[in-house]
């Protein structure tokens, strides 16, 4: 098992003593969040579903993220990242909804947006809280950073 995995499963038990359920809308991590979530047994009992939202349009058109809210702050963007959370929390009507837009790399970064950027919004019951991160490693290890530290944020929510 690795570390995500591990991870999932407390997330999971957490989720089902709680009796509550996640959704996700991804980018940069591709579905990874949600593939690592459903990787534990019994996980349908909280995993609700998810999207993956890669391109703008699909970000606008399934999860409500508003066009100007692109226009203005790009993909790659707190604003974005608290828009995709909403969008899907209420897409699936889970209690916890979970956002991960980002720059894996290698390309694609700028000064002012490096590669390895990543914002993780999360939807709690009562509130929308985006956290912004910048990860050192290649495509892949930075992909599996972001679910490790949604899943560590979420396991802190979700326990208290």
């Amino acid at each position: 098992m690795t570390q995500n995995t591990n991870l999932a499963e407390k997330l999971g038990l957490l989720l089902k003593q709680h009796e509550l359920t996640i959704t996700a809308a991804e980018s940069c991590t591709g579905g990874l969040f949600l593939s690592t979530l459903t990787d534990i047994s019994g996980s349908s009992a909280y995993v609700m579903g998810g999207v993956v939202t890669y391109s703008n349009e699909a970000k606008q058109k399934f999860i409500n993220v508003q066009e100007s809210t692109l226009m203005a702050h790009g993909a790659v963007s707190r604003q974005t990242a608290r828009e995709m959370a909403i969008g899907v929390k209420l897409l699936f009507e889970s209690d916890y909804a979970v956002s991960i837009t980002g720059i894996a790399g290698p390309g694609g970064g700028t000064a002012e947006k490096p590669v390895g950027l990543v914002y993780i919004g999360i939807a709690t019951p009562d509130d929308v809280q985006v956290y912004r991160y910048i990860w050192d490693g290649n495509r892949i290890e930075n992909k599996q950073h972001s679910v490790k530290a949604a899943i560590e944020l979420l396991i802190n929510l979700v326990d208290g």
